[in-house]
């Protein structure tokens, strides 16, 4: 006699008040978040500067994003503004993965004096005329360099990677070192490895730092060679400093052309890189 299986049935999901109230209210918020968006993005392909609010744009033109393309003025300091994000990226990580893993060697000498000098400077600061002098006796005064330079040394991403680093099992650090490897080869081959969802995320807060960073343009550089994108955008909104081009573009068009190739870029990189930092925002939170 054949036995009737059993039919499991997946139990439905209730519609509460709750979660109708709070679908509705994240999709106002979505579309609220949205609206400003979606208006800067219609103006950047509209070839008559309008404040009025429009779903199309009413005369459609890519001499806005032509203008960033070609002339110097803004091709330039959109340039300038990739190199320094991908090499400040770069030194960045390799300066916080190597003091993130320099903290966690308990057994070498001057370790502690080492950490607690690091976190003095997350509590103090020499304040920025200090911080000015030193840049001149290093050069960097009027030179691109500063801000890779600057966003380089992050005392906080450092402590993040060093709680990430504690997170690994000891075991496979005694594993590595029982099979005669090297304190940098257990960093290249076991640590590095292991560490992708801590390198996005902390690369994606130093890119965002360094692409972002007008203040430092503003202060320590003069030469219009070597200004980013971020700045240029900036004195033209609030000043009116605009290139001289051969296009036919009004000044709001040109505007908000700029706006969307400055969040553009990170706009495509966060889908690739969400599941990783997602899983780094908790880095370090976490103890077994």
């Amino acid at each position: 006699m054949a036995q009737s299986k059993a039919v499991y049935r997946k139990p439905k999901k209730k519609i509460t008040v709750f979660s109708v109230v709070n679908y509705v209210l994240f999709i106002i918020i979505g579309l609220i978040i949205l609206m400003p968006m979606w208006k800067v993005l219609v103006d950047s392909f509209n070839a008559v500067g309008v404040y009025q609010f429009r779903l199309w744009p009413s005369d459609f033109t890519l001499d806005g994003y032509r203008v960033i393309m070609k002339e110097r003025g803004l091709l330039r300091p959109l340039y300038n503004s990739f190199i320094t994000t991908i090499v400040g990226t770069l030194f960045g990580l390799v300066l916080c993965t190597l003091g993130g893993y320099v903290l966690i060697q308990f057994d070498m000498p001057g370790r502690n004096i080492l950490a607690y000098f690091l976190l003095v400077t997350m509590i103090f600061s020499g304040g920025m005329i200090p911080e000015y002098l030193v840049m001149r006796r290093l050069g960097l005064i009027d030179n691109m360099w500063i801000l890779v330079i600057k966003h380089g040394i992050n005392v906080y991403n450092i402590v993040l990677m060093r709680n990430f680093f504690e997170g690994i099992p000891s075991s496979l650090y005694e594993a590595a070192r029982i099979d005669g490897c090297s304190p940098m080869g257990i960093f290249l081959r076991i640590v590095l490895p292991l560490s992708k969802a801590a390198l996005a995320s902390i690369g994606l807060m130093f890119a965002v730092g360094v692409w972002n960073d007008y203040s430092t343009v503003q202060i320590y550089i003069t030469s219009p060679e070597f200004v980013n994108f971020q700045y240029k955008l900036r004195v033209m909104i609030m000043d009116g400093d605009t290139p001289p081009t051969a296009y036919s573009v009004s000044q709001t068009t040109l505007y908000n052309a700029g706006i969307i190739a400055a969040i553009l870029p990170f706009m495509i990189l966060y889908p690739f890189l969400q599941k990783y930092f997602v899983k780094g925002v908790n880095i370090g939170a976490v103890k077994e």
